[in-house]
């Protein structure tokens, strides 16, 4: 893909408030720790002491960290029940992730990355692909990932396992032959996207890059905006935006695809 494919450069200046909130927002998630803490809270709620052992700081710290994940709000504490004691048990705050945190994570930045955010005067570009490529390592396990945008699978990671991955809607009436856990199967909702039985399209992992084609589908796929020939392979890359047909019953993936 050339230079003219991809998506627009946009320019933000030093004082817009977009930029002091997303630097605050990269503070927050720039340390090895928090996202240490996202990772091992992710299934099971956890009280600071677990935390700290976990994450191998004194609590004094933990409690630091904890404290920055609520600012952003991706994630909350309620009152639980601690370990069993001598003393008995006793009430202790326990801390999760709020549901759909991390997938939000991965979609803020992943935004962010897909405009080529250039910041006038500043580091925060650079700053913005470090934390990505962090949270890509310590939470997705550095496996590139398709991230729904909109619709009722909003926000919703599909990591891509395979060497050839199929996309498409649901179909009721064909379940067999279709993987489940490996293939990117859509909800119903979507209706403007081919069904997975005859797929939308194809993501294919080729000498480590990765493609995208239209299956000859009858709502199309466009690549950040530009249509593709059917059945024509197209390489993608970190941030693209890639549209299965058009409009509220069509759907969006953002690409998230670890660098090196």
């Amino acid at each position: 893909m050339n230079s003219a494919d991809r998506s627009p450069t946009i320019i933000v200046h030093e004082d817009a408030d977009s930029l002091e909130e997303l630097s605050e927002y990269l503070d927050v998630l720039s340390s090895s720790a928090r996202l240490r803490i996202l990772k091992f809270i992710e299934k099971k709620p956890r009280d600071a002491r677990a935390i700290s052992n976990e994450i191998e700081t004194s609590y004094e710290n933990t409690k630091k960290h904890l404290d920055k994940l609520l600012s952003i709000g991706v994630i909350k504490k309620e009152a639980g029940l601690g370990a069993p004691t001598s003393k008995g048990i006793h009430p202790v705050w326990e801390y999760s992730i709020v549901h759909g945190g991390l997938e939000a994570i991965i979609r803020n930045l992943g935004l962010f990355s897909n405009t080529q955010v250039q910041i006038v005067g500043t580091e925060i570009s650079h700053r913005l692909d470090k934390v990505k490529n962090a949270l890509s390592k310590e939470v997705l396990g550095n496996i590139p990932t398709a991230m729904v945008l909109g619709g009722p699978d909003d926000g919703k990671a599909f990591l891509l396992k395979q060497n050839q991955i199929r996309i498409g809607r649901i179909d009721p009436e064909k379940r067999t032959g279709i993987k489940y856990d490996d293939d990117i199967v859509l909800s119903e909702g979507y209706t403007a996207v081919t069904r997975i039985s005859k797929p939308h399209g194809r993501f294919t992992h080729e000498k480590d890059e990765w493609y995208i084609e239209d299956c000859g589908s009858t709502g199309g796929t466009k690549v950040n905006h530009n249509r593709l020939e059917k059945n024509t392979k197209i390489m993608v890359h970190d941030g693209d935006l890639i549209e299965l047909a058009k409009g509220i019953s069509g759907v969006k993936l953002l690409m998230i695809i670890p660098q090196g």
